[in-house]
């Protein structure tokens, strides 16, 4: 993987004078089968610093703002999220960072796995040893 295959998704939404629907349909609109959703809120620190050896997410900002950090071992990218109608793929093995978050934030993952803490690196040195072993 590289820091190329990271990119923005378009949502779509469909609005009239009740407001607006986003809808999220796996494949269909996103580039994985969904397996796990999880929502962060009320965040006080900063988030990920992490990679999954096997799971491809979509990250997005559901209310509020932060920041995305991705890294794939040589080059690194930041993004900007603040747009509930945008989504950020993020395949496996990127190293995620996520911070600045704005009190009202909220930050929705789509991921295409389960949770299974032992197939994550915990650090960018781990990540970094683990492309060069």
């Amino acid at each position: 993987m590289n820091i190329k295959t990271v990119y923005e998704i378009d949502l779509p939404s469909f609005g009239d004078k009740r407001g607006f629907l986003t809808s999220i349909e796996q494949i269909k609109n996103v580039p994985i089968e969904i397996n796990r959703i999880f929502y962060i809120h009320h965040v006080t620190e900063d988030r990920g610093g992490h990679a999954h050896i096997e799971t491809d997410q979509i990250i997005i900002a559901i209310s509020g703002s932060f920041k995305l950090k991705v890294f794939d071992g040589t080059d690194e990218d930041i993004y900007s999220l603040n747009d509930c109608t945008k989504g950020i793929f993020t395949p496996r093995m990127t190293f995620c960072e996520l911070y600045d978050f704005s009190p009202d934030a909220v930050c929705l993952v789509l991921a295409n796995t389960y949770y299974d803490i032992k197939l994550s690196l915990r650090s960018r040195n781990e990540f970094i040893n683990f492309l060069n072993r």
